[in-house]
């Protein structure tokens, strides 16, 4: 059976993975992981993280996969002993020192897609190696992978859904280059997700087609000795065209994010051993909304009655989304992306005061109004993400359609809330 592994930045989207059918959760630890700015999880907590994975039957991995120096593999020398004794079921890493420690302490590899892998002799050697799992490039096309995972000795992973790097596997230096923050320590501050200007040195303009999402535009060609690159705080015409002074404006270095969802049964025919969602940037309800899609997906191939649902892909389209795309999965290059597409945003409306079990009812402190028929988001760090609506609500045990800011309400939901945890409503965005 393909596991479906999910993101967490903390425990509230840990939950939400848990809660939501994933069958693994992939996490990070401060200063070991690609995401350092993010809420990460610690030493202290690791063993808590654990526990509660495991009481769900569920797998956890941690992330270690930053470029190692010395001063780096000393620590860790300490460390892996701490995550292995926490009850991590494994390590993510993408350094071959790492790889050897983790060998004499004993917990199992895989080996990050960092590093690249992109051929059946690699896996050969990285199991001689003693690595458990591979995370492919996320460069090859669907038939690369299906011909590696024929006679692979290693378990194997690929990226289905989230955001995408302009640079192979991760490597950039752009970041590093601008703002002196390592990409590959965790660091990047992605400015390939701004907007950007392109021209020629002597002023002449390359054209890529309208708003960079139609590739080089075949009829112009770039005249002159060169061309630059510049950060462009400046939008190009409400057409994405080129501005004749200026050059061409848009997000051009920024990929599309991928998305899957309507290739489940060409994934699971390619012998793939783990589906894996990025995004341990995002929040909880992101979190739930993904992996309870994929894996409704997953378990409706499984049952032989696939039919791709419409349903799926408008909702993985409320939460944050940069477009979709295939990636390199169909051979096609990928297409770049402005900024959020997400159809829907949040609206914080107030906050759980109390919770009755007995009726599975909530009494909620209302920030902002709320009424029947809201799809209403409930997150903590204990609770994760709850995605409902609303069918009642009550003010003294009379029913009412709608209540306002300051007023206490109570409503049923689909499942156990704790008090604190703050209740958002989902609204439709105007693009």
């Amino acid at each position: 059976m393909v596991e479906l592994l999910s993101p967490a930045r903390d425990f509230a989207a840990m939950e939400s993975a848990l809660n939501n059918g994933a069958n693994a959760v992939y996490i990070g630890l401060d200063g070991y992981n690609m995401r350092a700015h993010t809420a990460n999880f610690s030493m202290e907590n690791l063993n808590q993280a654990a526990e509660r994975c495991h009481h769900h039957r569920v797998k956890l991995y941690v992330c270690t996969n930053t470029v190692m120096r010395n001063k780096d593999i000393e620590h860790l020398k300490t460390v892996l002993p701490e995550i292995k004794s926490a009850g991590a079921d494994a390590i993510i890493a993408s350094d071959l020192g790492v790889l050897k420690i983790a060998r004499d302490v004993g917990i199992d590899v895989h080996l990050s897609v960092q590093a690249n892998v992109s051929n059946s002799e690699s896996l050969k050697l990285l199991h001689e190696l003693g690595v458990k799992r591979v995370v492919l490039s996320r460069e090859l096309h669907l038939e690369d992978i299906r011909a590696m995972t024929e006679d692979s000795p290693l378990e194997v992973e690929v990226f289905i859904h989230g955001a995408m790097c302009l640079a192979i596997s991760g490597r950039c230096f752009l970041s590093s280059y601008l703002y002196q923050k390592n990409a590959n320590c965790g660091e990047c501050l992605q400015p390939c997700r701004k907007e950007w200007k392109l021209v020629s040195d002597d002023g002449d303009v390359l054209s890529l087609g309208l708003a960079g999402n139609k590739g080089l535009d075949e009829n112009k060609s770039l005249e002159g000795d060169g061309a630059s690159l510049n950060e462009s705080n400046n939008p190009c015409d409400s057409k994405g065209r080129v501005d004749k002074i200026n050059g061409f404006k848009g997000h051009i270095l920024s990929p599309r994010d991928l998305c899957m969802i309507k290739h489940i049964p060409q994934l699971m025919e390619a012998g793939i051993s783990s589906f894996k969602i990025e995004g341990r940037a995002r929040p909880a309800d992101y979190v739930a909304t993904v992996t309870r899609v994929y894996r409704e997906a997953i378990d409706s191939y499984q049952s032989g009655d696939w039919e791709f649902q419409d349903q799926w892909l408008d909702d993985l389209k409320k939460v944050y989304n940069r477009g979709f795309d295939t990636g390199f999965y169909f051979q096609t290059p990928y297409q770049t992306s402005s900024y959020n597409q997400a159809t829907h945003t949040k609206q914080d409306v107030g906050e759980v005061v109390n919770y009755y079990s007995q009726v599975n009812a909530a009494e909620i402190r209302l920030w902002n109004p709320l009424k029947v028929g809201d799809e209403i988001i409930v997150q903590g760090l204990t609770t994760g993400s709850i995605i409902q609506r609303v069918e009642s609500m009550q003010i003294d045990h009379r029913d009412i359609f709608e209540a306002h800011k300051g007023q206490n309400v109570g409503i049923l939901l689909t499942r156990k809330v704790r008090p604190g945890d703050i209740i958002y409503r989902r609204i439709k965005r105007n693009k």
